[in-house]
């Protein structure tokens, strides 16, 4: 079953928010993303109920191994295409929140070529003086 844009959202906010604390919590999550917390409840049952987290008695949110998986994907696609941006002379503000729209619809190949590019721009630049 394909994720929906905003799961993909969530699993890449847990992901970020694991690399910073131990303890992910609906709340912290909520917080994050400036939604409430029966909208993160919701939309963490359903992420529960198709696998990608899991929740403990206390509350810990953890990412499965599918959850992972589509976290670091959409933090890598993320990452990239910001930085993609800024270099194309985008303000830091803009691209990060262009980023946040473009990283959910591209394709793979086009991903993947937007990457090859950024790697090449970027060993370009390691070479010069």
């Amino acid at each position: 079953m394909p994720i929906h844009e905003s799961g993909q959202m969530y699993l890449e906010t847990i992901y970020i928010l694991s690399q910073k604390s131990t303890y992910v919590r609906a709340i912290d999550v909520g917080e994050q993303l400036g939604f409430s917390k029966p909208s993160v409840i919701r939309a963490l049952s359903i992420l529960k109920r198709d696998g990608h987290v899991s929740v403990d008695d206390s509350g810990a949110i953890t990412l499965t191994e599918s959850g992972l998986a589509i976290a670091q994907t959409m933090y890598t696609r993320h990452t990239i295409l910001s930085q993609m941006l800024m270099k194309l002379g985008v303000d830091e503000k803009t691209a990060t929140e262009d980023a946040c729209r473009i990283e959910h619809v591209i394709s793979e190949k086009s991903f993947s070529a937007v990457r090859a590019h950024m790697e090449q721009v970027l060993n370009a630049h390691k070479k010069l003086p």
